[in-house]
């Protein structure tokens, strides 16, 4: 029975794709028959249920096909698997268990959304090596990989990936430590540990007591030189340590202004992954997924104009979903090719028309300065703060490189990346920045500007 299996998983591997298959049918061994009834091993209790959830139809198929015999299927969690994995933590039994059905939360740092998982990533051919990279470094198939960067625009999916990777460590291999974390929220720890005296602690957590690090928008650490300093021993215990670390960012590690050579270097150490725009085959697929998770079914006509009309990331594609599914439901209509124009050509129209002039007249005119002040030199807050806003206004508004949205404000990109993160920072304080953003940014996106 055992050279059956074999037969078996051979066959499989051929009808499903390959990322699949090496993630959740390679690892399964055959333990033994009972009666009508064939025994698997598993490394664990979440692997049993997508295993048969996913894939238990069809490895009874083949089974029967190569045997000409009907059998059951049982799982079991290996508990040879299990202990091995789990024996340097055992003793303090800090073990990291997921819980079904919420959001999981590593051992330090933010949540990792239920939804960011590999099954609920889209493979095409803009993403299908940074997902095979992302894939391989998750279950440890490549032990050389230890290091991934994923490097795209804001809104292709490199923070899903990213806790893609967290989700499937945390499920595979419990007793591994995840840490997923913002490179301004490491920042913020680091400085309130030196305030607090306790910096030791806070090396030491991530030095001894992490396994996997998610360091999310790695260009913030611009300029910031205490940080990059403190982080790059981080990482060089970690590499040393063969740890996983996974980064993920806008730009290039060499593009990144104000970055010293040695974060640059452990940056590029690993493999750099770039995710490109999703072509419309992909933008298809896409939209078919999160309508169904949303518990819809678009006509294919509706689905295939969502997707030839929202071409800027998958980001305006979730935007034009939620749209007419939005629409349809207040209007107490259906979702037809009709009501998807008339979203699709709203926020056509209101990227299209949304420039840094319009930004920039829009902020003025708030703040009652003129557009020779936003522009100037001066470093008088009443013009500083403005600037810092429409520059951010304009990096999320518009497709333009950095370099162009500095420049167009007569300051370098490293300045204009500077303000965003000044913006950004303050926006987690959900104070007047953010009641003042929530302002403008209506105002730009329903036309009123």
């Amino acid at each position: 029975m055992k050279q059956i299996w074999e037969e078996v998983k051979r066959s499989i591997k051929k009808q499903i794709p390959g990322h699949s298959y090496k993630m959740w049918i390679e690892p399964v061994d055959f333990i033994e028959c009972r009666g009508n009834c064939i025994v698997f091993s598993c490394t664990n209790a979440f692997s049993k249920k997508h295993i048969l959830d996913h894939y238990g139809s069809i490895i009874e198929t083949e089974i029967k096909k190569t045997s000409g015999e009907a059998y059951k299927l049982s799982f079991e969690v290996s508990c040879k698997t299990f202990k091995k994995e789990n024996s340097h933590f055992k003793k303090n039994n800090s073990i990291q268990l997921p819980l079904p059905g919420v959001n999981l939360r590593p051992y330090n740092g933010r949540l990792l959304r239920k939804d960011f998982t590999f099954d609920q990533f889209v493979v095409g051919n803009n993403n299908d090596f940074a997902y095979l990279a992302a894939v391989n470094l998750a279950s440890k198939k490549n032990s050389q990989q230890n290091s991934l960067f994923l490097l795209s625009k804001m809104g292709m999916g490199k923070s899903h990936l990213s806790q893609a990777i967290g989700h499937h460590i945390i499920s595979q291999y419990p007793a591994e430590h995840v840490y997923y974390i913002t490179a301004e929220d490491f920042t913020n720890e680091m400085v309130n540990a030196f305030r607090n005296g306790s910096i030791n602690e806070f090396k030491g957590k991530y030095r001894n007591g992490c396994d996997v690090l998610l360091l999310e928008d790695v260009h913030s650490l611009s300029g910031k030189e205490r940080t990059q300093i403190e982080l790059a021993l981080i990482l060089d215990y970690l590499f040393e340590a063969d740890k996983k670390i996974i980064f993920s960012s806008c730009y290039l590690p060499s593009d990144i202004p104000k970055l010293n050579e040695k974060l640059v270097s452990r940056f590029s150490y690993g493999l750099i992954s770039n995710i490109d725009p999703p072509g419309f085959r992909t933008r298809v697929r896409i939209l078919k997924k999160k309508s169904k998770n949303k518990g819809h079914k678009l006509h294919e006509e509706v689905i295939d104009y969502l997707a030839s009309e929202l071409t800027a990331d998958v980001r305006q594609l979730e935007s034009g979903l939620l749209g007419v599914i939005a629409k349809s439901s207040i209007l107490e209509v259906p979702i037809d090719i009709d009501l998807a124009k008339s979203v699709a050509r709203n926020i056509i129209r209101q990227r299209k028309n949304i420039t840094i002039d319009v930004i920039k007249k829009l902020v003025c005119k708030h703040f009652n300065i003129s557009i020779k002040d936003i522009n100037s030199s001066s470093r008088k807050q009443n013009f500083v703060r403005p600037r810092q806003i429409a520059i951010y206004l304009s990096r999320r508004y518009t497709d333009l490189p950095l370099q162009t949205i500095g420049k167009s404000f007569n300051r370098y990109h490293a300045t204009a990346l500077h303000s965003i993160g000044i913006v950004e920072r303050g926006l987690k304080e959900k104070g007047a920045l953010q009641r003042q953003m929530e302002i403008f940014s209506k105002k730009l996106e329903s036309g009123e500007s």
